[in-house]
């Protein structure tokens, strides 16, 4: 470790420790691209935060907005894992609802419930009144993090991120979180003018939001349809596949690794491989074997099952290394959990997993290459 220090945050102090950098660690850029790596590099979603005990004495006096408002406590939250875990790519903390306040969207992240919206997009009107994005206006600490952390904490790319559109409006029309997003479709099929709009001005504020975050230093960006799912192919390709494609060749143009996810979503991997981006992010639904004999040539992230890491940790081995198998068969893979880490997984487990994936991939490498 370096030096540390006390820094004054919401005014009261909170220890920071700032560690020397070492060189950097460009694995996770060079699969997403498809060229070779000394390993196979791994990150995990939701890697900052819930499972973490520092992270939860920080809950204790701070909440998550409190948090993503102060750059250099929320620097902190992004790079611990990556000092705990050895993983080769931080990804910042923050909320897929951060931007929505900004262009005139009233939403509260309630503990236990998630996003909750008063008032619930139903009209035209409601979508008409809705503004546009300022990043270095509106979400300047957002900005001020991602400074922080790559001009002089991270050595390993810094991944930003967006909600995609249609997992936005499906909190902007339930009013909060859904099991069967009901309200959503409807309103898709029933209004279909009124939700291209709300696309186009949700598309409007992703690009911009993006792009504020690749000026910043984020040497990624992520993209989470978290429940675009709940949609068949043919409604996909009607009402969302435009958009996505609009969103994705705009920030093609920034030269970035750019990653689509969504959680129950199989059945649209092919459509994300044909759009415009670099890695196609799988859940556990969907292995790579299964995904590639579709014709999913573009890089793959994932996609071990998160409940498997409450397991012995001779089943997460076991099940880590058919999924290192199958993704070293080409260069284009990106280990991952095939969804968020959750509250009850002991940092202990990812470490030693971190390290698994490491040693397993380096040694077959070696031995592909010998």
């Amino acid at each position: 470790m370096g030096e540390e220090h006390e820094r004054m945050v919401a005014g009261g102090k909170v220890e920071i420790q700032m560690s020397k950098r070492e060189a950097f660690n460009d694995t996770f850029l060079k699969a997403a691209r498809g060229e070779k790596a000394g390993h196979v590099p791994v990150w995990y979603m939701r890697q900052a935060g819930r499972s973490q005990p520092e992270y939860r004495k920080l809950k204790e006096k701070y909440g998550l907005v409190e948090i993503t408002h102060q750059p250099e406590l929320c620097a902190y939250v992004t790079r611990l894992p990556v000092e705990q875990y050895g993983v080769d790519a931080a990804i910042l903390y923050k909320d897929i609802m951060t931007p929505l306040p900004y262009i005139g969207v009233d939403v509260e992240i309630k503990n236990g419930i998630g996003p909750v919206i008063d008032q619930p997009v139903r009209s035209m009107a409601d979508i008409e009144k809705l503004g546009e994005l300022n990043p270095e206006q509106d979400v300047p600490y957002v900005l001020e993090t991602i400074r922080l952390l790559v001009n002089e904490q991270l050595n390993v790319p810094l991944i930003g991120f967006s909600g995609a559109p249609f997992t936005l409006a499906s909190y902007m029309i339930e009013g909060g979180p859904s099991k069967n997003y009901n309200k959503t479709k409807a309103f898709m099929h029933s209004m279909p003018h009124a939700w291209q709009l709300l696309m186009d001005k949700l598309a409007d504020m992703i690009i911009v939001y993006a792009k504020a975050q690749i000026k910043a230093g984020a040497k990624a960006i992520q993209i989470f349809d978290s429940w675009v799912g709940a949609l068949n192919r043919e409604d996909y390709r009607l009402y969302i596949k435009p958009v996505m494609d609009r969103i994705f060749r705009e920030l093609a143009a920034e030269n970035v690794p750019l990653t689509m996810f969504g959680v129950g979503a199989s059945h649209l991997a092919q459509d994300w491989h044909d759009l415009p981006l670099d890695v196609v992010g799988l859940d556990w639904r969907l292995s790579i074997e299964e995904a590639r004999k579709q014709g999913i040539t573009k890089t793959v992230q994932g996609n071990l099952d998160p409940s498997l890491l409450l397991a012995p940790w001779e089943v997460i081995e076991e099940k880590a290394k058919a999924i290192l198998d199958q993704g070293m068969k080409t260069d284009r893979f990106i280990f991952n959990l095939g969804h968020g880490v959750f509250p009850d997984v002991k940092p202990e487990t990812l470490q030693k997993l971190t390290a698994f994936v490491h040693e397993y991939s380096s040694a077959k490498k070696t031995e592909q290459s010998s």
